[in-house]
């Protein structure tokens, strides 16, 4: 039992919302969470976003608070749109734990790899563990609340669940099968 038809592109559209949404809640996280880390370990800033930019789009910021608001908006968008993936990621039927862990897998693999390949950190064999578990962290602190609130969001209606609920108890006694 359904309580509406399916439509491909309308739950495309919902995944990729919801994703847009868990994005960026994901990027508030890990930017929390570095500011945090950053206070203890007394770590500068990363450039990586603005060197990133720089390479790709040849933009160059003039002053440094130039640098910086760049930096934090590449970081913002760069993240809040790493959210599509794990709408995409739930269009296949993945949910919680399981997708987050996939989710997290893809993020923090393109970073080992990209920024690398971009003059924005050293290669993951270079790094020391201390730096690699931070990193690794943040990562973790960015999928795991982009997997909540993405599920959150995808749970639908409270009517909906009641319904499924119901559906599921039915089902459980044998009675949806009689209908």
């Amino acid at each position: 039992m359904k309580i509406r038809e399916n439509n491909t592109l309308g739950e495309l559209g919902s995944a990729i919302g919801k994703g847009l949404i868990a994005g960026l809640a994901g990027t508030a996280a890990i930017t929390l969470s570095q500011i945090i880390e950053m206070k203890f370990t007394k770590r500068e800033p990363s450039e990586a976003p603005v060197k990133v930019a720089s390479k790709t789009t040849g933009i160059q910021p003039i002053s440094p608070e130039q640098k910086e608001k760049v930096s934090q908006e590449i970081h913002w968008a760069y993240g809040t749109v790493w959210g599509i993936a794990r709408g995409l990621i739930g269009l296949t039927g993945l949910k919680g734990i399981p997708a987050t862990i996939v989710h997290y897998g893809a993020v923090w693999s393109t970073a080992m790899v990209m920024l690398p390949k971009f003059d924005a950190a050293p290669p993951v064999t270079e790094e020391d563990a201390k730096t690699i578990a931070i990193d690794g962290f943040h990562h973790a602190v960015y999928a795991l609340t982009v997997g909540l609130v993405y599920d959150a969001l995808d749970s639908g209606t409270r009517h909906e669940r009641r319904f499924n609920k119901l559906v599921k108890q039915l089902r459980l006694k044998g009675l949806v099968d009689k209908i």
